[in-house]
């Protein structure tokens, strides 16, 4: 089988989604299945129209020139020349849909991708809570295309339980859904290298034998819940928190770092290499994903976490994945939405406690051995195209 994905970004961009595709293409293509991915450049091109060609580093994956970002959404007008070129180039079987991204709309109007059948993964619901009012008014044209996409799909991947529970979008298309958690390609860390591990020890700082350190990775966004941990961090004294990402958001948080006098023990330290991360994961006590609402609808730095046996203390987010991937007061801790107070008070419940540490963290990785794997992940994800074939030619 012949399988084009069809997404937002790819690595090196960092991103849940991007991540993900970047593990299950791989562990497709041990499933006797080719694969390949259009998505769109995150780097501006060098010239008005660029040629159509595969990346240098990553030979199955066509990278549509783009030109920023209109409410999270690609600004490509490249994406359908780019589309119907990659779908005459690779002769898929099956296109497989990574939505949210708007670009995706474009396969409703190319006679050569209604050929074919579809499979959608719904990675997240495009707003929830409407925290952002300008996406809850751009979700009104959204979706309509939406709805016609899922209405022609053959099936449609869902991480977990609840978010399939909890989604209003999907809710007339329940019998086509399938859960399918997301994986992780390793199920034991990355070895630390010397060099990156001084480099953790030397953003953490010395706090001495008393201190907590927090670890929280994720784009600097309205929905990932930053100011929550930084309140948070007024009560949990000798407590280090580090908070890795990029984002709309980041010179906002570090302003009110300073301004509520935590320099000392809040660090900013934006984009860090993926050896660095790894060592920060092997050296924190806990990670924290204080988010606001379902747009954080799995996690996949929950499973990161999870295979470096750390404890969590995430939002209890109700029609989430995470309360699914992180189980209460077994694999992690779970606070109310929003409640810095509350959150403050789990983070100082780990600090008195290094055996609930330690329990809590040895638990998650032993739910990733048992519930996270890539391996059965592909195989199912394989099944579900298989089907396609089958209908196809029924």
């Amino acid at each position: 089988m012949r399988i084009l994905h069809i997404g937002k970004y790819f690595p090196p961009f960092a991103g849940g989604i991007e991540s993900y595709m970047a593990t299950l293409l791989p562990a497709l293509e041990t499933q006797d299945i080719q694969t390949a991915a259009i998505v769109h450049d995150h780097q501006k091109p060098s010239s008005l129209w660029p040629a159509f060609q595969a990346d240098k580093d990553y030979p199955s994956i066509y990278r549509a020139p783009s030109y920023g970002r209109l409410l999270y959404a690609p600004i490509s007008p490249h994406f359908p020349y780019w589309l119907q070129r990659s779908l005459k180039a690779f002769q898929p079987d099956v296109l497989h849909l990574h939505l949210p991204n708007t670009s995706a709309f474009w396969v409703l109007f190319s006679a050569a991708a209604r050929r074919l059948p579809w499979v959608i993964h719904w990675h997240s619901d495009v707003v929830d809570e409407k925290l952002s009012s300008a996406l809850a008014l751009a979700y009104h044209a959204y979706r309509p295309f939406e709805q016609a996409l899922l209405k022609r799909s053959h099936s449609v991947i869902v991480t977990s339980p609840p978010y399939l529970q909890a989604s209003a979008a999907l809710a007339p298309w329940r019998h086509k859904c399938q859960i399918i958690p997301l994986a992780l390609a390793q199920q034991t860390p990355p070895v630390v290298t010397e060099t990156a591990r001084l480099q953790a020890e030397a953003l953490w700082g010395d706090g001495g034998d008393a201190a907590l350190r927090i670890l929280n990775i994720g784009r600097m966004t309205y929905y990932k819940g930053h100011q929550v941990l930084i309140d948070a961090m007024q009560a949990v004294p000798h407590a280090h928190a580090i908070l890795v990402g990029r984002g709309e958001l980041q010179t906002h948080l570090q302003a009110e770092v300073d301004r509520q006098g935590l320099s000392s023990r809040v660090t900013l330290p934006g984009f860090v290499s993926d050896e660095l991360l790894n060592a920060l994961l092997a050296t924190c006590d806990c990670f924290c994903l204080p988010s606001l609402e379902r747009t954080e609808a799995f996690g996949v730095v929950l499973l990161e976490a999870m295979r470096h046996a750390k404890p969590v203390v995430a939002s209890q987010l109700k029609g989430s994945g995470v309360s699914w991937v992180i189980q209460a007061d077994q694999t992690g801790l779970l606070v109310p939405t929003g409640d810095a107070p509350a959150l403050a008070a789990a983070l100082r419940r780990l600090q008195a406690d290094r055996a609930l540490c330690q329990r809590l963290g040895e638990a998650g990785h032993q739910r990733l051995l048992s519930q996270f794997q890539i391996d059965t992940t592909a195989a199912r994800t394989a099944d579900i195209y298989r089907q396609c074939l089958m209908k196809k030619d029924g």
